[in-house]
């Protein structure tokens, strides 16, 4: 994928100019010393020097970033990673103890040549004479007619890995932890754009089949008031197929946004509960409380009409007097709606309808915690109470 890529160029990109800025820094501190001390030359033999051993590193650098590191980050083969590191680290001891100077410590002196050492007794004032000659000719230096050994001090070669080899193993193993852990931060970065990217489609995924199964259920309820208006007052019918294929036009052609204008929405609902008004007495009171002049702000579509058909469904009793109350307040920053309903003698099974919980799944993806939803269920009413953001 092209994140998946932009990210590997960022990680390189970033290598580049560490790398470069190190093979930098040895010119510039040359440089800095010529300006600084006049009797200072510019020598080339140093800086190669230097480039020579950072082109080392470089190169294990590489071996490790394409060829180690992705064993452990990216395939988790960590008995692999660890047993091939301890290999490349043993020949980097072995190559710089191989390739050090011979009779030369770690600081890179040469031992003093072997000196003799007269170990036998001298007095004060006595370092610049000659050994005093004994009775019978004898020597300081002869005992029971034998000479006395002279002893040498002789200067051990320096060990097979000195303190220069241990920084240079602790340099290697720094830059190596370095290298993973950039790696694990850019590969942290792809994962969490990739999750981002699967989380929108899953969003946009669910959103659409919320939507489409809003609007058959809708309809089905829609075309059943109609049927019954057909044999009542065929009149009242036609106006009804006229206010039916204006809504039919806002499902079709606004539903399939994510946000529509809050005054269509409103017009929406205003005209569906017009409609399903027609089909009951004066048994049902139904109210409608919506601003005149609404904010130029959006909302998902068909986010509100759900609730307003549970409420017709659930509370409207053909015997009783029963009461319907919508109320939609709006500013700039928030929409508060408030549907209120009485309660049928014998209310469906289906109590809450699957509008019910599709409006739930699509306030959780679209608000997460930014909405607030009470639902009040008493023994004669049932009121929804929605507060949702305006964008």
């Amino acid at each position: 994928m092209s994140w998946l890529k932009n990210q590997s160029s960022n990680e390189n990109l970033l290598y580049l100019v560490v790398w470069g800025m190190l093979f930098a820094v040895t010119l510039l501190s040359l440089y800095v010393r010529t300006v600084s001390d006049k009797s200072a030359t510019f020598n080339w033999n140093e800086v190669l020097v230097v480039w020579k051993l950072f082109a080392v590193y470089l190169l294990l650098f590489l071996i490790h970033n394409f060829l180690l590191a992705p064993l452990l980050v990216y395939q988790h083969r960590r008995v692999l990673y660890f047993t091939t590191l301890i290999v490349l680290v043993a020949a980097f001891v072995t190559y710089q103890c191989s390739s050090r100077p011979k009779f030369r410590d770690f600081m890179g002196n040469r031992p003093p040549k072997m000196e003799q050492r007269f170990d036998g007794p001298r007095q004060m004032g006595q370092h610049d004479n000659p050994p005093p000659q004994m009775e019978n000719g004898d020597n300081p230096s002869l005992r029971d007619g034998r000479p006395e050994p002279t002893r040498f001090r002789r200067h051990q070669p320096p060990p097979f890995i000195g303190q220069h080899d241990i920084m240079a193993v602790v340099v290697l193993v720094l830059m190596f932890a370095a290298n993973l852990g950039a790696k694990l931060y850019f590969r942290n970065r792809s994962d969490h754009k990739r999750l981002l990217v699967l989380e929108k489609q899953n969003l946009e995924q669910q959103l659409e089949y919320l939507k489409y199964q809003i609007s058959p259920h809708f309809f089905m309820n829609t075309l059943n008031n109609i049927h019954a208006l057909v044999d009542i007052d065929p009149s009242k019918a036609q106006n009804t197929i006229r206010e039916l294929s204006k809504m039919m036009r806002f499902v079709l052609y606004e539903s399939d946004k994510s946000g529509v204008p809050l005054k269509k929405e409103l017009d929406f609902i205003h005209t569906y509960i017009k409609l399903m008004g027609l089909r009951y007495t004066d048994k049902v009171k139904i109210t409608v409380d919506m601003p005149a002049e609404v904010p130029d702000k959006t909302i998902p579509p068909l986010m509100l009409i759900s609730f307003i058909e549970n409420a017709f469904k659930h509370g409207v009793s053909y015997r009783h007097e029963s009461f319907i109350d919508v109320k939609v307040e709006a500013d700039s920053e928030q929409l508060l709606f408030t549907c209120r309903n009485s309660k049928a003698d014998k209310p469906n099974e289906e109590k809450g309808g699957v509008g019910l919980a599709n409006v739930r799944q699509r306030l959780n993806l679209l608000y997460d915690q930014r909405y607030t939803l009470h639902i009040h269920d008493t023994a004669d009413s049932y009121n929804v109470e929605l507060t949702i953001p305006l964008s």
